[in-house]
């Protein structure tokens, strides 16, 4: 018999398909020829392979290889199918047991001299390969601290393919378990950065934190100098921890976006990302012929923050709505539909006007028409989908110079998870984990307001012209803001505070 397999795997968006590789060598003029629906790099991995192997110390028959990368009807691309190749043509021509390759999973790319090279996308593929139940998963050396973080898998990696034929020869059980390592990779945030840096701001620094406390979206309006970006960049300082799962959640999309260290592979804090306004579409979102995750993806479970929010191509900053309300960005290409998560905090700073001192007309030189056009940039329906809108004043000279001591971000910190906990036992058993999440139905649940909130919220919905989804979004943060002072009942002075965050005029 010349015929034998190994399965593979193969990434679309975040999810991983099974690929089984089969191998079939026959008599007839020397042929080498792969098929199953392949991509250039794909094809090119036949010259690869062959390399390899000979460079390996093996003898490449000279007969008809045939190679099929099934099913047929997926897409394959990348170089992550030499390895499992190199073994099934290995154990088809009886170089290895074909016994020894049952149940399993094989990934990486070949040198010509017969290393492995590492990949992208290592960690869901093996939390995938763990589910299907796959005996051993080997993976190149390099992505073996990656390949580790998922429990119960025996991982086996290797540097060379001659290494590995060396192994595949014993009679010694493949791979080993070692899952749950701790070793991370941080945000980025830098440890000395906190809240009691920031002097004033009172009212913004609680918008943050409510904010924060019920994940909600959150646009500050105000004049250069005043500590828009300062707070924006501490707002991961009063984000709660991240759980086991969500930073598993946070490192697969790392992983298939390539950005892993192999020392430190798994990412123990929540991610900040701070997008240029020169950003593009396919940048922003994800995309491109082959799509990857974009920055709203990067940012998943964390902070995305746009600053300078007008400066923004109106085209760029409009895509972002659909993926704030679902959570999920969707891309569209002929070879099928990918998924990345984009369950963001949206965090945009912005200033009044082109010379950011709107309305000090002691400062601000800017025409009315100049005024209108720079806010006209920022479309209704995407603010209505900022949850608070607050404004950030000039700094007082006092506010600098005093001795008053700030609340450090431990102290808010510590406020905000008391908040997350009450919504998680309230929501438990529902899908949902945060008060942003709510929906129509949920709202009339969890929201319900007495009959003198119910006549106020009646006529701040006629005063302040609101939409539905707005009259919505004032209900889901006066949730929070009940959450964060123990309020089992939304009162007239929750729904007064959410109802100020919606009226800030840009």
């Amino acid at each position: 018999m010349s015929f034998s397999r190994i399965m593979s795997a193969t990434l679309q968006g975040m999810e991983v398909i099974p690929v089984q590789v089969e191998a079939d060598v026959s008599n007839g003029l020397p042929l080498f020829h792969m098929v199953g629906y392949l991509s250039a790099e794909v094809r090119e991995a036949g010259e690869r392979v062959k390399t390899a192997i000979h460079n390996s110390g093996f003898v490449m028959p000279a007969k008809k290889v045939v190679i099929n990368l099934s099913p047929g009807n997926v897409r394959k691309r990348g170089t992550s199918y030499d390895l499992p190749i190199a073994l099934s043509i290995l154990s088809a021509v009886g170089e290895l047991d074909r016994e020894r390759l049952q149940g399993v999973q094989a990934v990486g790319e070949l040198g010509l001299d017969g290393s492995v090279r590492g990949i992208h996308g290592i960690l869901p593929i093996a939390d995938e390969a763990r589910k299907n139940g796959a005996s051993c998963l080997i993976v190149p050396l390099e992505n073996e601290p990656e390949a580790r973080l998922v429990e119960n898998l025996r991982i086996l990696g290797v540097d060379s393919l001659e290494m590995l034929c060396k192994e595949l020869k014993t009679e010694e059980e493949l791979g080993s378990i070692r899952g749950g390592q701790e070793k991370g990779e941080g945000s980025g945030i830098s440890l000395w950065e906190d809240f009691a840096d920031i002097r004033g701001q009172q009212a913004v620094k609680r918008a943050a934190e409510v904010a924060v406390a019920g994940h909600h979206n959150l646009l500050m309006v105000g004049p250069p100098g005043g500590g828009k970006s300062m707070i924006a960049r501490r707002i991961p300082t009063i984000l709660p921890s991240l759980t086991r799962e969500e930073s598993f959640q946070i490192t697969k999309i790392y992983s298939i976006a390539g950005m892993l260290k192999g020392d430190r592979p798994l990412i123990t804090e929540r991610p900040f990302r701070e997008v240029h306004q020169t950003v593009t579409k396919a940048a922003l979102l994800g995309g491109g012929v082959w799509p990857r995750p974009g920055e709203i993806s990067l940012a998943s479970g964390g902070v995305l923050f746009l600053d300078e929010l007008a400066e923004f191509q109106r085209v760029v900053v409009e895509v972002l709505r659909q993926p704030l309300e679902e959570r999920v960005v969707r891309i569209s290409r002929s070879q099928g539909t990918y998924e990345y998560p984009a369950d963001v905090m949206l965090v945009a700073a912005m200033n009044p006007c082109p010379c950011g001192y709107f309305p000090d007309y002691n400062r601000c030189q800017c025409t009315p028409f100049q005024i209108q056009q720079y806010q006209g940039k920022i479309s209704q329906p995407f603010l209505n989908r900022m949850d608070i809108c607050v404004e950030v004043p000039g700094v007082r000279y006092e506010d600098l110079s005093g001795a008053v001591s700030e609340e450090s971000s431990k102290v808010v910190r510590s406020r905000v998870e008391q908040a997350r906990k009450r919504q998680i036992q309230r929501y438990r058993g529902k899908k949902l984990l945060f008060n942003a999440e709510l929906t129509g139905v949920q709202l009339e649940e969890f929201c319900k307001l007495g009959r003198q909130e119910e006549r106020m919220m009646r006529q701040a919905f006629e005063t302040l012209s609101l939409t539905a989804r707005t009259y919505h979004k004032v209900l889901k943060v006066a949730r929070t803001i009940a959450d964060l002072d123990g309020e089992e009942q939304i009162g007239m002075e929750h729904l007064q505070e959410a109802l100020i965050y919606r009226n800030v005029k840009v």
